[in-house]
């Protein structure tokens, strides 16, 4: 009797591909501080509080379809790339097997494998045109056929991520707020909050995450407010 021997996982990995983490994280954060920047710009320009309301939630709605649209088109361009790549790859095999077994076996020897060993590798991999084809993909193009970033989820993820951060600095004019104080405020912790998260999520410290974010946020601001200040003294 043999005994099947089964590897023990002793980890796992999170998901690195960038599916929706990305758009996400950029989503949230370009709502969150150029909304906020939009806002204290027409504020430093003297607009009332409706007008401000009015700027924001356009600001709101252009932002998160620009982001949506933008993200949709370019990971759609960069899939049908790769889906085009594939395509070249699976002709090559059919027409050029054995100079494809030959790339192969040198990308195992450049990998440290002796030659006949990284020859005989080759040959197991490509019995099957499948596992074959899966196999050059990845060495070659350095992507899983079967794990193509999705233009929609990205296009989904940075809509939901940018809407979610440019509605905050707009909270307070809802409310009545006259000064762009409560939204400095509220920007600034939800800047230190997303970031931090964010931080935590790719195994940085949630101070370090927080920190950056509220920095180039708080910069980005400033400066716009400053501008906005600056031309709205200058035509009245």
């Amino acid at each position: 009797m043999t005994a099947e021997v089964v590897a023990e996982i002793h980890h796992s990995h999170r998901d690195v591909t960038g599916g929706w983490l990305r758009p996400a994280t950029f989503g949230v954060m370009d709502g969150l501080v150029s909304n906020f920047a939009l806002v204290a710009g027409v504020v430093g320009g003297g607009a009332s509080g409706k007008v401000v309301i009015v700027t924001g939630l356009a600001g709101l709605v252009a932002g998160a379809c620009s982001m949506a649209s933008g993200e949709f088109t370019s990971v759609s361009s960069q899939t049908e790339l790769m889906r085009s790549e594939i395509e070249v790859e699976r002709r090559e095999l059919k027409v050029h097997p054995e100079e494809e077994l030959k790339e192969l076996a040198m990308m195992y020897e450049a990998k440290g494998l002796r030659p006949e060993l990284a020859l005989e590798v080759a040959k197991e991999l490509t019995v099957d045109p499948d596992v074959a084809l899966d196999v050059h993909v990845r060495e070659e193009l350095g992507v899983d056929p079967n794990d193509l970033p999705s233009p929609w989820l990205a296009a989904g993820s940075s809509f939901v991520a940018f809407a979610f951060g440019a509605v905050i600095p707009l909270l307070p004019f809802i409310f009545g707020a006259a000064s762009v104080l409560p939204a400095l405020l509220l920007s600034a912790l939800g800047l230190l909050v997303t970031g931090g998260i964010i931080g935590k999520i790719t195994a940085r410290p949630f101070w370090y995450g927080g920190g950056r974010q509220l920095l180039l946020g708080g910069l980005s601001a400033a400066i716009t407010y400053l501008i906005g200040l600056a031309v709205g003294t200058g035509l009245s």
